[in-house]
């Protein structure tokens, strides 16, 4: 059985090469798209991204708010976990740091109450608030929303544990 090899194809510049495109007198000629049409396509994406990006973005802040709502949940539910073993919930010096590290007079501990090992932050990435005894239920923890301060409306807006 022979191995037949055929020496490469030599094109001039009359040829046409089946591998390269067409040329421009070619009326089957490839087309691109016109600046005109480009401009029209972006247009309407600027319309839809003017309509569509405020929805998206009152969406985000409301998940945040609710995100936060359920971390305070879970903190609270710790919280009586650790006064289940210790007798008491934290101090408002010990602060919710005790559910990750052992206070210094504290026997009965069998922490971390927290599966991270850590506190988290609220979802705008500041510190929750914790008070005890509190003023509305035994204890008290909320976040002061994106603006970190009292009060507020829509994500800055507090969202605390006793609403």
């Amino acid at each position: 059985m022979a191995l037949h090899l055929r020496p490469p194809t030599i094109t001039t510049d009359n040829q046409r090469h089946p591998s390269l495109p067409m040329h421009s007198n070619n009326p089957k000629r490839l087309r691109g798209f016109t600046l005109v049409e480009l401009l029209v396509v972006l247009a309407i994406l600027g319309l839809l991204a003017g309509l569509v990006g405020p929805q998206v973005m009152s969406f985000l802040g409301s998940s945040k708010t609710k995100t936060a709502k359920l971390q305070i949940d879970n903190l609270a539910a710790t919280l009586d976990m650790y006064r289940l073993e210790v007798g008491r919930y934290p101090t408002q010096s010990e602060g919710l740091q005790a559910l990750v590290e052992r206070p210094a007079n504290v026997q009965t501990w069998n922490g971390p109450y927290l599966r991270k090992g850590d506190v988290p932050k609220d979802p705008w990435g500041f510190d929750y608030q914790y008070r005890f005894p509190g003023e509305n239920d035994p204890f008290d923890i909320w976040s002061l929303g994106a603006d970190n301060r009292e009060g507020g409306d829509g994500e800055n807006a507090d969202t605390r544990s006793w609403d």
